[in-house]
């Protein structure tokens, strides 16, 4: 479903048609007619399927579950991953953390109905851009924080742990940093601060008002010693979501849980998601190498 508020690219229906085992717009709570996802599923393998999750981008404010940025997600299903594509409530419908608990009903309907779409609900990894990032580095360090779960949204006797997170360049480093960073970094507008930015959006109120609220929304101050696998891939002059918060989540998770638990990846004079070399095979290969190490270690892809 697309927010009418913004018109963004969308996958071709050629992509679309070329993807024959697909279960489209399905509702995963009741609560909002954007509280839908869609399937896909290889044409050429058995399941049960290890399964991917992808959460869209769009500033909190817009994008799709079908948006064109999600076309080297769908690589995945070469290798014989079931790719899950979720929209969610967005900001100008509901504040934080209504997304995080919309994300969380997702992977518990994932699990509830794994039979059904012949999916592994042992093996979950999610995959998220820019707002996605965020969402799925959420979904990483909160599990079992029931301050970030609404359970009465259906599903409830199911888990909303994930086994991997792949983060491309999510505001996860403190929505307050942001600005300083770019400044500091001399790329791009330092706006993040407005009434009106974003965040602000997201959260309610200008950030800069509710800075104790602001802080309990930022996943790196979430890291425990038991977050599952991050992958985080960065661009250094991204002029939207300076690297820096990227780093500060790496950083966090590392002293957690150990260097071993996070991959961070910067990509020195690249820039925001939604440019071209996010798309590249190289950049998709680079993710899904790293959901194979943790999904099947060893194990024969499709």
């Amino acid at each position: 479903m697309e927010n009418p508020e913004f018109k963004i690219p969308l996958l071709s229906q050629e992509i679309l048609d070329g993807i024959v085992n697909k279960h489209l717009d399905i509702p995963y709570c009741d609560q909002s007619p954007f509280q839908i996802l869609d399937i896909y599923l290889p044409d050429d393998c058995d399941g049960p399927y290890p399964v991917i999750v992808h959460f869209h981008g769009g500033a909190f404010l817009f994008g799709t579950q079908r948006d064109v940025n999600f076309e080297s997600m769908l690589r995945g299903l070469k290798r014989g991953y079931a790719i899950i594509s979720v929209q969610y409530r967005m900001s100008q419908e509901a504040r934080f953390p209504a997304l995080i608990y919309d994300a969380k009903a997702a992977i518990r309907w994932i699990r509830a109905n794994a039979k059904s779409y012949s999916l592994d609900p042992t093996k979950i990894a999610v995959w998220g851009p820019s707002a996605g990032g965020y969402i799925v580095s959420m979904l990483g360090v909160t599990e079992n924080n029931p301050a970030f779960e609404d359970r009465s949204m259906g599903n409830a006797e199911f888990s909303s742990a994930v086994d991997a997170v792949v983060d491309w360049c999510g505001p996860c480093g403190g929505f307050l940093e942001m600005d300083l960073a770019i400044r500091e970094n001399n790329i791009g507008v330092a706006d993040h601060n407005d009434p009106l930015s974003p965040e602000s959006r997201l959260m309610g109120a200008p950030i800069a008002t509710i800075a104790h609220l602001v802080d309990l929304a930022s996943p790196w101050k979430y890291a425990h010693k038991d977050v599952p696998p991050f992958l985080i891939h960065h661009g250094e002059a991204d002029p939207i979501v300076p690297v820096q918060q990227s780093a500060k989540l790496a950083e966090a998770i590392a002293k957690a849980a150990g260097e071993d638990r996070v991959r961070f990846q910067r990509f020195p004079g690249q820039g925001h998601h939604g440019e071209p070399w996010y798309d590249t095979e190289t950049m998709s290969d680079l993710v899904l190498d790293f959901i194979d190490s943790v999904l099947r270690p060893g194990e024969k892809t499709c």
